[in-house]
């Protein structure tokens, strides 16, 4: 590089320095410009925030358009009684579609086997998860293939994991009714998504196949962060295996059980594809949730409003689930 260019990018340099900033010639601060007054103007546009304008303004317009107008939109749509024809009318805006809600048995139905689905479906993937992952930590062979079948179903959208569990569930020639019908136990066969009964509990369970691979892999990363210095400890202190569990690592895989919740619940409200494929939009009261519902009300039934009620109590859920866990990382100053 030439001694004119070097000059030139130097100049350059200075020039898009704040004034309190400006170096001298010679490397050092220049003592009159380190005096300077610096107007709030000129403080504002050097921010880190006004120079990463070109990167994060458009994706936020992005965002709060298509992402934030909408949940917005429909919130107001809930408000007014629109069928999907023609305009809504937002002169009178009324909370007459959640007064309704409550004596609705389908959407307490569908309220009930939400809550049942993602209390069941997370606490058993965690448990789950939790056994595979121990198991994997213990230095067994082929710990990668069996890591890598253990996630693999995870890998499957919800269209694929419900049409294979639909033919594993055909009450004639399903796989588990061949095999219980095989080893003897006829008595066990049934028709696992035709019993209204069986039908959730079928749905829960295919499920936790596809997802506890994924509480696995978050547990398996919190035992391999434990310094083996704790298990050396507590068998030195004569604990059990057991013991050695449930009283020294386990309570360290807090923050692992804390992400691997909010995770799967988030799964298990956005299990819309995976029952829609099974049951189409009317799975009947058993195994009804409150995305199937939404959807069968606003778009079979053309009732636009009182669907947006739904999704709006379907939005606070997930919020419910997700806002507590984003405080508390932004208190722990992880985000």
């Amino acid at each position: 590089m030439g001694p004119d260019i070097a000059a030139a990018l130097a100049r350059l340099r200075r020039q898009r320095r704040p004034p309190e900033q400006q170096a001298r010639t010679d490397g050092g601060l220049d003592e009159g410009s380190a005096k300077a007054p610096v107007s709030p103007v000129s403080k504002l546009w050097y921010s880190d925030a006004v120079q990463a304008i070109p990167f994060w303004l458009p994706p936020a317009l992005l965002m709060g358009w298509f992402v934030y107008g909408a949940v917005g939109w429909n919130l107001l749509i809930s408000l007014t009684d629109w069928s999907g024809l023609g305009q809504p009318e937002y002169t009178s805006l009324s909370l007459e579609m959640y007064r309704e809600l409550p004596g609705d048995r389908s959407f307490r139905a569908a309220f009930r086997n939400t809550v049942i689905l993602l209390v069941a479906f997370t606490g058993v993937s965690l448990a789950i998860g939790l056994v595979l992952a121990i198991l994997v930590d213990r230095d067994i062979r082929f710990e990668n293939t069996f890591r890598t079948i253990y996630l693999l179903p995870m890998a499957l959208s919800f269209v694929v994991t419900a049409i294979f569990w639909s033919w594993m569930y055909n009450p004639t020639t399903g796989t588990i009714n061949v095999v219980l019908r095989g080893i003897g136990l006829d008595v066990l066969a049934s028709d696992w998504i035709g019993n209204p009964r069986t039908r959730l509990w079928a749905i829960i369970f295919a499920l936790t196949w596809q997802f506890s691979g994924y509480a696995m892999v978050v547990y398996l990363a919190g035992l391999r962060a434990i310094p083996d210095e704790h298990y050396e400890a507590a068998k030195v202190d004569g604990a059990s295996t057991l013991r050695m569990y449930w009283r020294v690592i386990i309570p360290q895989l807090s923050a692992a059980t804390v992400s691997a919740v909010v995770v799967l619940m988030v799964f298990a409200l956005k299990a819309f594809d995976f029952i829609f494929v099974m049951f189409g939009d009317n799975p009947g009261r058993s195994a009804d949730i409150l995305a199937v519902m939404m959807f069968r009300v606003a778009f079979s039934r053309a009732q636009w409003a009182y669907g947006a009620a739904v999704a709006t109590v379907l939005f606070v859920m997930a919020l419910a689930i997700v806002a507590p866990y984003l405080y508390v990382q932004y208190r722990r100053g992880a985000l």
